[in-house]
């Protein structure tokens, strides 16, 4: 069974390919005034080699960093009940299913394709939802998966970096004197060197930003796609409620920052009720609030 989609789905599809793009744009822009066509590909060549190695190793490193454990289906038999007939509905093989050893309830799916993933549930998470609430969760990280969502953050990630990389180029140019040389007068060009520097602090910022804003499309996706996997937005709806709160009151104090995004709530708690729009910028989630309306309008939707 493929996923449905609707407006809001080709919206957030559409979404992501724009902010892809964007990024795109600001790196060849950037590159070209800062190294050229050499510097751009070394730059590029740097961080996706980092991030490639990041992507096809994705599912052991950020399973061995969590010390999550392979569950057999004899431990856990209503857990790989549930992960196995939504990867039927999906049309992908079924993920491995592993538990991670924290109170803290969350889920998160890794692994560079939908042949080689898993999907990771909290033990705090199997205490706190009943099996609908933990079959819309586990069908938001399914539906991860079916969407490649490891692939387009990796992407995304290192459009992001070799931006990062560039900026560290034009410092370090900066303080050798290659740049801003007016070659008629044989000395510095002011003007220029204050376009460099103000590019080097916002467009990295800039890139970050798009990057997180690709991160939230995704997960407006996965919520989606999870509810017509599973049949049960409310469900979903009701276990991010749960999950927010619990988080909030107890979040996961040794998770790695540059995981959060994978997870289905922060890890950290998202800090709602001060979700103005300038904070929203720097969310890897979107607003939980915002994320069970959706939900509720498509149960609507879906009668």
């Amino acid at each position: 069974m493929a996923l449905r989609g609707s407006a809001g789905d080709a919206m957030n599809q559409l979404k992501t390919l724009v902010l892809l793009t964007a990024l795109t744009l600001l790196f060849v822009l950037f590159g070209r005034l800062v190294g050229g066509q050499v510097g751009m590909v070394y730059a590029l060549l740097f961080a996706g080699l980092v991030n490639l190695l990041s992507y096809y190793f994705s599912d052991r490193i950020v399973l061995a960093m969590y010390r999550a454990r392979e569950v057999p289906e004899e431990e856990a038999p209503e857990l790989h009940a549930l992960v196995e007939r939504l990867a039927q509905r999906a049309g992908i093989p079924k993920p491995r299913v592993y538990i991670i050893p924290t109170q803290t309830p969350n889920a998160f799916a890794t692994g560079r394709n939908p042949r080689h993933a898993a999907v990771a549930v909290t033990e705090g998470i199997l205490q706190i939802l009943n099996r609908d609430e933990l079959e819309g969760v586990l069908a938001h990280e399914i539906a991860h998966i079916k969407h490649r969502d490891t692939l387009i953050m990796t992407v995304a990630a290192t459009i992001a970096g070799a931006i990062a990389v560039l900026a560290d180029f034009a410092r370090w140019f900066l303080w050798f004197g290659a740049f801003g040389r007016d070659e008629r007068e044989g000395g510095a060009n002011p003007l220029g060197l204050i376009a460099l520097v103000v590019m080097m602090i916002v467009l990295p910022i800039a890139a970050m930003l798009i990057q997180l804003a690709i991160s939230r499309a995704r997960e407006f996706l996965a919520d989606e796609g999870g509810a017509y996997l599973s049949g049960k937005p409310l469900a979903l709806a009701s276990a991010l409620a749960k999950l927010e709160r619990t988080v909030a009151f107890a979040p996961m104090s040794d998770a790695n920052p540059a995981t959060a995004h994978l997870f289905i709530v922060n890890p950290f708690g998202s800090g709602e009720g001060f979700g103005s729009w300038f904070v929203n910028l720097f969310r890897t989630h979107p607003p939980t609030e915002q994320r069970i309306a959706r939900l509720q309008a498509l149960a609507l939707q879906m009668r």
